[in-house]
């Protein structure tokens, strides 16, 4: 896109405004996913419910995300991008209000449905990035925003870990810090962001969009709710049934609509497909190290042998925060990476970089600087995974299906994200310590945590598999300029050259 009347000065400063305030909206939507993770018990005491209950905190914005996501990705493209952005961050702000205030679990978890609607920011603000920033620096500006996401998610956790420090904590008021940030971006966005030019018009998919949704519904349901149900149960083993059968209603669907929410042919396009299993692998990985490392740190060294006795602000502060700020200053390097080298070569440095760090974890995670040294390297890693994956679809996609195509690669991330999360939990509940003193409740064996960190360490050795070989060829080895590759139409090519 030419911004050819207005000087060079003039536009590195709008852009870098624009890029300030989406990742701004990047960073706190991210917050919202790992918000809750360090106060469940808190809630579940406060609220006087049971954990599987409580549970429904992190699972109902995870399945929220997974309907509107997609729905608002291309209602963005097809409607316009900024009035999309504004009303999705209001629906933010009064959800953080709504579990702020909230009395009662159902209460609480409407507030994170409407928190989980947020999750279309990150896809609406690619393709905003796409249409207002230069080709050449817009590999760096899609990368910064892209790591806000890993940083927030630390960031999240940390500063929940900090408000609910004292004897007299109220989970209530990591809600309250929710909706400072969300109000912020949501101004941040209405004054700094300009209107996009781009609409595609026509209809919304709301078939597709409907039965896209009930299949990630049955889908991520079992895998959040697994642990508590029982992994052979009826409920689990009928859901991942259920979404089968609704995934074939969906292609269906999406073959004889006229206007479909997402042109198969693009969903198969190997870049696109190639980058959504990068992400769900990315996303698994981010989990288990936040969980692992949060969970591992925690553990009372006289009754386990292993740990370092934490309280969840020490492992928030000492053990998390490291890698979540050295996430978010590796963003910029991975948007030169990918910017010289090609998003292949970022993804690869990425999958190498998280192997080594789950590596170190699962063989050194006995002392302080180890664990601290290796969440540095997962952190560096996850940030360069996330810079990939969007310069690998924007320069795969046309312009109009920009929006719906980000929107299902932060589907897949968060996907790996639940798969991460029930894969952990299950590991550490079934590899417990035999004999504990009476009262004692269950604590999981050593030998759980380094089985979790070896996984970690295959799950990027698989992204590695995947920028060496899934990626062969033209797409996702050159450098991305922003511009779609050969398999996008010309008219689109041209508009954004």
């Amino acid at each position: 896109m030419s911004h050819a009347p207005t000087p060079p000065a003039a536009d590195a400063r709008r852009e870098t405004v624009i890029v300030f305030a989406l990742s701004l909206a990047a960073m706190v939507v991210s917050m919202m996913q790992t918000l809750p993770v360090p106060i469940l018990g808190l809630i579940r005491t406060d609220l006087g419910t049971s954990t599987a209950n409580v549970s429904w905190v992190t699972t109902a914005t995870l399945l929220s995300a997974a309907v509107f996501t997609p729905l608002l990705g291309r209602f963005g493209d097809q409607h316009g991008k900024k009035p999309t952005l504004v009303a999705v961050l209001g629906v933010m702000v009064v959800g953080s209000v709504v579990a702020a205030l909230a009395t009662s679990l159902p209460l609480l978890i409407l507030g994170r449905v409407l928190q989980g609607a947020a999750t279309a920011i990150f896809p609406l603000a690619l393709s905003v990035l796409r249409e207002e920033v230069r080709p050449q620096k817009l590999p760096g500006a899609m990368s910064l925003v892209s790591g806000t996401l890993a940083f927030g998610s630390g960031l999240a956790l940390v500063a929940t870990g900090l408000l609910t420090s004292g004897s007299d904590a109220d989970y209530r008021s990591a809600f309250w810090m929710a909706t400072g940030f969300a109000a912020l971006a949501l101004l941040a966005v209405v004054f700094l962001v300009p209107a996009t030019r781009h609409k595609t018009g026509g209809r919304t998919d709301f078939l597709g969009a409907l039965t896209l949704g009930i299949t990630l519904l049955l889908l991520l349901l079992p895998i959040s709710q697994g642990h508590e149900w029982g992994w052979a149960s009826a409920r689990t083993l009928g859901s991942f049934a259920g979404a089968a059968v609704m995934a074939v209603v969906w292609v269906l669907v999406e073959r004889k609509v006229r206007e479909p929410l997402v042109d198969m042919k693009m969903f198969v396009h190997r870049p696109v497909l190639m980058a959504n299993l990068a992400g769900i692998l990315v996303g698994f990985g981010m989990f288990a190290n936040f969980l692992g490392v949060s969970y591992l740190v925690q553990m009372p060294e006289a009754l386990t042998g292993y740990g370092f006795d934490a309280s969840i602000l020490r492992a928030s502060v000492q053990f998390l925060l490291p890698g979540a700020i050295v996430s978010l200053l590796a963003s910029p390097v991975g948007g030169q990476l990918v910017r010289h080298r090609g998003p292949r070569t970022a993804l690869a440095l990425a999958a190498g970089l998280g192997a080594v760090g789950f590596a170190w974890l699962a063989l050194g995670h006995g002392h302080t600087a180890s664990v601290i040294g290796a969440g540095v390297v997962v952190g560096a890693a996850v940030s360069f995974g996330y810079a990939a994956m969007p310069a690998v679809i924007m320069s795969s996609v046309p312009h109009h299906q920009s929006g719906i195509a980000n929107g299902i690669n932060s589907i897949s991330r968060s996907t790996g994200s639940a798969i991460g999360s029930a894969v952990v939990t299950t590991i550490l509940a079934s590899q417990t310590i035999e004999h504990l003193p009476a009262g004692v409740p269950s604590l999981p064996a050593e030998s759980g945590f380094t089985l979790t960190f070896w996984i970690g360490a295959t799950a990027f050795a698989l992204v590695a598999v995947i920028a060496g070989l899934g990626l062969r060829g033209r797409a996702g080895t050159r450098p991305a300029e922003g511009t779609p590759s050969a398999a996008a139409p010309a008219p689109e090519k041209a508009s954004v050259s």
